[in-house]
């Protein structure tokens, strides 16, 4: 097993929720994880007046996870994200929305192989960073193991060599979004049998993964663990994460650590013309099942959005914390 594998532990795109402040603050508790941006449409990089692209180096190691199904858009994205210095480009062939599937993307491409193929094939031709794919363990009807192996044996094919793999399939239509993360059962076994087929590639196991323990039991079948929901709602898992799955010497980062260590960014960002309710929304979290955590989210949350909002908005929630 790669100890210092790149993905060996990383938290998972989340639409509105993986944003850059976002990811600066869980940087705080973790040097090691491979932190993602939430999807990005090569539309909106190519055309959109605003740069999606830009990022703080401080979040660092990150990578770019792209939604899109035109080879060559999604080579000049690419293109684009090696010059910016993100550290992975991710194709989206996961996401179920029904937004997505109108724009072409997402979990609907699981039903095109060749074309995902093409894709990255397309993508890894103009950049020499990794490019890996994101995607469930099937879709609709199509879900036998079969299935997912040809799906991944052509695009290991195309020369992908890392795949993040929710173990879950997708229903493209019926469920919502949130429902397609609850509702399809959990078969981490499937991803387990990828591995052992495929020794050769990297495969990345996500979905329902909450504990450290957990973390540590699909470490000893796979190449890496991705957390979503319960890194952003709880954050302070992040702070051992470091000590727990890449350096025994790592020190534990506590929440209040990791929100001290917010206050220069925070000035920073407000002297950009940056709403402090933006950064803060995403540390409301991290106190959970600590003394004064209800009080610390109250009190963020009650005045986080006021006009001129400052760093002592924050340092006064803290005050609240045993």
């Amino acid at each position: 097993m790669k100890t210092h594998y790149r993905g060996r532990f990383s938290v998972a795109p989340m639409l509105d929720w993986t944003t850059r402040h976002c990811r600066y603050f869980h940087r705080q508790f973790s040097r090691h994880a491979l932190l993602y941006t939430e999807m990005i449409t090569t539309g909106a990089i190519i055309h959109a007046k605003y740069d999606h692209l830009l990022y703080d180096p401080g979040e660092q190691p990150v990578a770019l996870q792209l939604g899109g199904s035109d080879p060559s858009q999604l080579r000049l994205c690419a293109q684009k994200a090696e010059q910016y210095g993100y550290d992975e480009i991710n194709l989206n062939v996961g996401c179920p929305s029904d937004r997505v599937q109108n724009g072409f993307f997402g979990a609907c491409l699981m039903a095109k192989a060749d074309l995902v193929a093409e894709c990255v094939a397309k993508m890894q031709s103009a950049v020499s960073i990794p490019v890996t794919v994101k995607t469930r363990i099937g879709i609709d009807d199509f879900d036998s193991y079969e299935f997912l192996y040809d799906f991944v044996q052509t695009l290991a094919n195309a020369g992908c060599q890392e795949f993040i793999i929710h173990a879950r399939k997708a229903w493209l239509s019926g469920l919502s979004p949130k429902q397609n993360r609850e509702i399809p059962p959990l078969d981490y076994q499937r991803v387990y049998q990828l591995k052992r087929d495929f020794p050769q590639l990297s495969i990345v196991i996500n979905g329902g993964i909450k504990t450290l323990d957990e973390m540590q039991q699909h470490l000893q079948f796979v190449d890496g663990v991705m957390v979503g929901r319960e890194a952003y709602q709880n954050p302070s898992l992040l702070g051992y994460v470091d000590q727990v799955l890449f350096d025994p010497q790592s020190a534990v980062v506590t929440p209040r650590q990791a929100v001290e260590k917010m206050l220069p960014y925070i000035e920073k960002e407000l002297q950009a013309g940056t709403h402090l309710n933006h950064i803060s929304r995403h540390m409301v979290g991290a106190f959970q099942g600590c003394k004064g955590a209800k009080q610390w989210r109250r009190y963020l949350s009650e005045n986080a959005h006021k006009p001129n909002a400052g760093t002592e908005v924050v340092q006064t929630a803290l005050s609240f914390i045993d």
